[in-house]
């Protein structure tokens, strides 16, 4: 089978989980479940089962090269992928991908998230050795889709049809992707049964992607393609602070998977969840006979049921009379917000940073 490289991407702020992450330390970096590794270093630890540590590479933004690297001592510094702006995923994905180029243009490539949990690693083990095999003989673009087990509107949705003409084992012909539906469409999605949560995480071949991205992101094309020889080299920092922060901010879901005719899906259940909001959290926590989840013991509950609670390690907290609330005390913020409205922290953020500039966030 061919050169497998595991790209992981690390750049992101986090702002749905707002006050915990910040702009300066974002969410892939704290150990959110208290299990004695952060997201990244779970993340990691996991795409060993996959790769060999030297075929790894995070991408993340220049701000946070130092935390990648104290976090992940034995990864090799040359793999540590700095963006010197934002710009999506689909400028992140293709960037490693061209630095992969450089050094093995037959490989195949797999990019996950760097924040999401992963509860049964051996399925998911099993699942991606099925489509990287694919991707190493067909230039298609594999996706991990997630079977619902609820009508969440917090994700994406994949419609998937059987593969005409083609045997792909458990694999599946994407036929569309949605957005994050309404309550009454995330509940027709979950009854239909030809719908999955779009996990985020990506396989395909290198030559099949960057073929992809010609044909679809011509511009992100050009601007990579002008300076493929400068890959894997001292010039590429330079080339790349200059062509980067011009690059359009765009998703590779948007600007790529949903335009082409090449996408698959393997329909899977590895205990996955992207941890992209307090609820999506409170979903994997422990919770007492009335549903409230705490990090500390330091909580007693009166007449409260089904909310979130995390304070400072040695603070004490009394909740009386509240129920399906997200409680976040991180010291110098205090974060009150209602389950059903957490989609609004995200503008909470951009609101807090109106009045009060970068200090809270």
């Amino acid at each position: 089978m061919a050169e497998t490289y595991c790209v992981i991407m690390a750049g992101g702020i986090g702002s749905r989980f707002w006050p915990v992450s910040t702009t300066e330390f974002p969410k892939q970096f704290h150990d959110i479940l208290g299990t004695g590794e952060t997201l990244l270093q779970q993340t990691y630890r996991r795409l060993l089962k996959i790769t060999d540590a030297d075929k790894i590479m995070v991408v993340t933004h220049k701000n946070y090269q130092k935390l990648v690297s104290e976090q992940l001592a034995e990864l090799p510094k040359e793999n540590i992928i700095t963006e010197p702006a934002r710009r999506n995923t689909a400028p992140c994905i293709t960037y490693a991908a061209y630095r992969i180029q450089s050094k093995n243009p037959e490989a195949t490539m797999m990019v996950a998230p760097s924040d999401h949990i992963i509860t049964n690693e051996d399925e998911f083990v099993r699942v991606t050795r099925i489509a990287l095999e694919q991707a190493a003989v067909k230039p298609y673009l594999f996706t991990m889709g997630i079977k619902p087990n609820r009508p969440d509107t917090g994700y994406g949705y994949i419609q998937f049809v059987e593969p005409e003409g083609v045997d792909l084992n458990e694999i599946k012909q994407v036929k569309t992707f949605t957005e994050k539906p309404t309550d009454e469409l995330a509940l027709q999605f979950l009854e239909s049964g030809d719908f999955l949560w779009n996990s985020g995480i990506f396989i395909w071949s290198i030559q099949g992607f960057i073929k992809e991205i010609e044909e679809h992101l011509p511009d992100l094309f050009a601007t990579f393609e002008g300076g493929r020889k400068v890959f894997d080299t001292t010039k590429e920092d330079d080339f790349i602070n200059e062509v980067y922060p011009s690059c359009e901010n765009v998703s590779i879901d948007y600007g790529l998977l949903e335009k082409s005719h090449h996408v698959y899906v393997i329909p899977s259940d590895f205990g996955w969840s992207d941890l992209g909001t307090w609820g999506s959290l409170y979903q994997e926590m422990k919770h007492d006979k009335n549903g409230n989840a705490s990090f500390t013991n330091k909580v007693i509950f009166y007449g409260s049921k089904n909310n979130i609670i995390r304070m400072p390690k040695n603070k004490l907290a009394v909740i009386e009379g509240l129920k399906d609330y997200i409680v976040v005390d991180n010291g110098d913020s205090l974060l009150i917000c209602k389950k059903e409205h957490e989609q609004l922290i995200k503008s909470f953020v951009s609101d807090i940073k109106l009045k009060y500039g970068d200090r809270y966030i």
